[in-house]
């Protein structure tokens, strides 16, 4: 498989199941011209956005399918429990929530252009950021992590995700300091071996671009 990243992305998650996964897998740089996504990525993934996996089967995109395919393709990795229907949906329900709410408010600090035209309309969402992002990171830490993981004793692609978004706190300027839980579940993720392996990769990813 072949999987497409930016370093500092959303792709860090789908980067690090595969590598928990010991998946045999190759990932590069999406190719930019510009300070833009070049015309040649669109070819593979028309949406032109990181993560794309490329599987023997098709490209899939969006990070919750990925998350997904990749647990259920490599299932004695456990990184999602799906033999509990019950707890299955509640993976699906809060990768689901990263993506359509967190990841969103995070964008409306560097994306405005997607939901705007105006100067001032990018002041006033950036702005903003700090208060959306805390705001779905309160909720975060008092209602969805459950210690020390996501789903509690039960480590999942949830507990991948979490960490990706997770590094954008301070970027957001989001006040951390009663996130507490969530700080915490962020170091126990960075010190992970297969953590670390894809860090590093990342780190060289960047270095050749």
């Amino acid at each position: 498989m072949i999987l497409y990243t930016v370093p500092g992305s959303c792709s860090f998650a789908s980067h690090i199941a595969l590598e928990m996964a010991g998946a045999e897998y190759e990932a590069r740089l999406a190719p930019r011209e510009g300070g833009r996504t070049a015309a040649s990525f669109f070819e593979v993934n028309p949406k032109g956005r990181v993560p794309a996996l490329v599987t023997d089967e098709g490209v899939l995109t969006e990070t919750p399918a990925i998350l997904c395919f990749i647990a259920q393709t490599h299932p004695h990795a456990m990184l999602a429990p799906m033999e509990n229907p019950w707890l299955f949906a509640r993976v699906q329900s809060f990768c689901a929530y990263l993506c359509a709410t967190v990841h969103v408010a995070h964008a409306h600090g560097h994306r405005g252009y997607r939901w705007a035209n105006e100067d001032s309309s990018f002041q006033d969402m950036t702005r903003k950021v700090p208060q959306t992002m805390g705001d779905c990171f309160g909720l975060i830490e008092h209602e969805m992590l459950q210690g020390p993981w996501v789903l509690g004793e039960t480590f999942s692609i949830c507990d991948i995700y979490l960490l990706a978004i997770a590094r954008w706190l301070e970027g957001d300027k989001v006040d951390t300091t009663a996130l507490i839980n969530v700080l915490e579940h962020r170091e126990r993720m960075l010190v992970l071996p297969e953590v670390q392996r894809v860090l590093a990769q990342e780190q060289k990813l960047a270095q050749s671009a």
